[in-house]
């Protein structure tokens, strides 16, 4: 069995893929394998050829496979310290390159692990296989590490519980299961997570006879425009009557630039973005409004404040994004553009487009254009933009205003030092100049980071927003390391979230990550601190007196280059170029500000369903009824 594993390794390997090899008569399209080989065959044909791996007891077999196939130069295998770091590693690589990427982890706790990682894929739409060990399926007695219950199948409940997941139970019906992850990881519009459970006794099961051809190839189609329930006329004449339009960006229309900026001009409407779909209307355009919601701009949630119909396209209305269905209190009808027919029918009043967002878009300005050209009244220049625009002014000489003092004396540092939005946008500034990707990692690092973003593609930065997960863009930066392509990652993470994830120090450097890391410690969770204290007066619980000394931390992996950040923009952009000057991985300590004073942070203008704001916030939610 090893011989011929070995051979059909560089069969592929000669012909220069799958496809070529089997059209080449070189693959014989009938094998003998074990079922861990056949789902490695089944993912290299889907160009699946990277493995982020925590191998343990339950993934022998298929670690095995794995061995003869990247000894045969078919693909590659990282192993890595953690499966949650596994999981965002292999997220980031497809979200900023499209890179597909599996995830291998053992039986247990190393697959919860790694599922509570895939959160951010599930939530942020991104395709990632997740390959995890399981029970023996012959039920011999418990299996080590398995949940300590008599009950069949609890690790596929679970998984199926995150999104669509599959059990091979039975080696041949691995094709269905390749399917249906193909269908999952590579879904045009809503891909995420797919969960392939590889019992420990069925992975090294022969399957006799196998044919290839069975192996599953080809991404799902793309929907059409949307049939609306009413016609596209109707709908075009609510959007030209309408005095304030605003038109809210999600992640689902980032290829969607061209029709959103016409349907804008078309229907006096301005832009308001999430945080995932930041730079898909340029920062400069006359109607962009910036991010919006309960962490959103000043000029955002005016827009979404005093308009009276939203246009929502590829959006999920996520609580903090709308404000917890508080965010539009003079919106009397919504059109809402999505593929998915719960997203597209999430408000009451809506005409729901439920297809492909730039098709859609397309004949929604078509019909646009027809009310138009019936209309002959003259044109005049809009209150309603004029009106947008002063706010989006304000919030302009806002940042000015906060960057203008960017260092303030903190107890806890005793000394001044720079505070989070000047740190954050030093950063970014440096970061689009030098053509880095920027990784904002959550909490207040996140936060200011959309608030001061001046993006003008959506591929220059990502915010994981979708599950805000503390220690996601520190595991990103890895991805540098298994992608194709030469880029450089900069993880921007609070102290908080750096300790959750800190493997990176050691992985970034065994497999070549290019990127740094810079730690902004303020020596707390300064997000839940400033919320604690704006509900309740007081924090609690969210900070701690341990003085960590994170250049010396990093200093003791060999191979990161660990600097100082310093107290000043000019000094922290100069260890950035010191950084980027560096063959490897970096680390930049930044201590920053914490206190009351305002000029510390940036305010937030909306609202959010949690703590003593509550009752309010939905009182005032069921008043609205949108």
């Amino acid at each position: 069995m090893t011989a011929e594993r070995v051979a059909r390794a560089a069969a592929i390997a000669r012909a220069g893929g799958f496809e070529e090899a089997l059209d080449r008569g070189e693959l014989p399209r009938r094998a003998d394998l074990t079922m861990a080989e056949a789902v490695v065959l089944g993912l290299v044909r889907q160009g699946v050829t990277r493995f982020v791996v925590v191998l343990g007891h339950g993934s022998t077999e298929l670690g095995e496979v794995l061995r003869a196939y990247q000894d045969a130069g078919v693909l590659q295998t990282y192993a890595v310290r953690h499966e949650t770091e596994a999981s965002h590693a292999a997220t980031a690589l497809r979200w900023v390159t499209g890179e597909k990427a599996a995830v291998v982890t053992s039986i247990g706790p190393g697959a919860l692990q790694a599922m509570a990682g895939s959160l951010v894929a599930a939530s942020d739409g991104v395709g990632v296989w997740h390959l995890y060990g399981d029970e023996t399926t012959e039920d011999e007695g418990p299996n080590m590490q398995q949940i300590p219950r008599a009950e069949q199948g609890l690790f596929l409940r679970l998984a199926a519980t995150m999104g669509p997941a599959y059990s091979l139970h039975t080696p041949r019906a691995l094709p269905t299961a390749l399917r249906r992850g193909l269908n999952q990881v590579d879904h045009p519009y809503r891909p995420g997570p797919f969960y392939l459970l590889l019992p420990l006794n069925t992975q090294p099961e022969v399957i006799k006879d196998f044919n290839l051809d069975e192996l599953p190839v080809g991404a799902p189609p793309r929907l059409g425009p949307a049939d609306p329930a009413t016609s596209y006329a109707e709908i075009a004449r609510r959007l030209v009557a309408a005095e304030r339009v605003v038109i809210k960006v999600g992640g689902g229309a980032t290829d969607c630039r061209s029709e959103l900026e016409e349907l804008a001009d078309l229907v006096d409407g301005v832009f308001v973005m999430s945080p995932v779909s930041l730079g898909t209307i340029p920062s400069g355009h006359p109607r962009q409004m910036m991010v919006g919601g309960a962490k959103g701009s000043l000029s955002g949630n005016h827009a979404m404040e005093h308009a009276d119909l939203l246009v929502a396209v590829g959006t999920r209305s996520v609580c903090q994004a709308d404000s917890s269905r508080t965010g539009y209190p003079n919106v009397r009808h919504v059109v809402n553009i999505n593929a998915d027919l719960d997203a597209a029918t999430h408000y009451a009043r809506t005409s729901a487009l439920v297809g492909d967002a730039r098709l859609s878009l397309a004949a929604l300005i078509e019909a646009v254009r027809a009310v138009r050209a019936e209309d002959e009244s003259p044109r005049h220049d809009s209150a309603w933009l004029a009106e947008c625009r002063t706010a989006r002014a304000a919030w302009e000489e806002l940042k000015a205003a906060r960057l203008a003092r960017p260092r303030l004396h903190d107890p806890v540092w005793d000394r001044e030092v720079l505070t989070q939005p000047a740190a954050v946008h030093t950063v970014a500034q440096w970061a689009a100049d030098t053509r880095a990707v920027t990784f904002f990692d959550a909490g207040d690092v996140q936060a200011y980071g959309f608030q001061m973003s001046a993006q003008d593609e959506p591929e220059e930065s990502f915010t994981e927003a979708g599950a805000s997960y503390m220690g996601f863009a520190t595991s990103a930066v890895l991805a540098t390391a298994l992608s194709g392509d030469d880029w450089y990652g900069v993880a921007v993470t609070g102290d908080g979230s750096f300790t959750m994830n800190p493997q990176v120090l050691i992985d970034g450097v065994a497999h070549g990550a290019t990127g740094c890391v810079v730690v902004l410690d303020n020596r707390r969770m300064a997000a839940i601190s400033s919320l604690q204290i704006a509900q309740y007066g007081k924090d609690h619980a969210t900070w701690d007196h341990v003085a960590v000394d994170y250049v010396a931390w990093a200093s003791s992996v060999s191979g990161v280059n660990a600097l100082f950040g310093g107290t000043t923009p000019e000094e922290l952009r100069a260890a950035l170029d010191k950084a980027r000057a560096h063959p490897g991985l970096s680390l930049v300590h930044v201590p920053v500000y914490f206190g009351p004073d305002p000029d510390g942070g940036l305010p937030s203008y909306g609202r959010w369903n949690v703590g003593n704001w509550v009752a309010r916030t939905q009182e005032l939610r069921h008043e609205i009824g949108l």
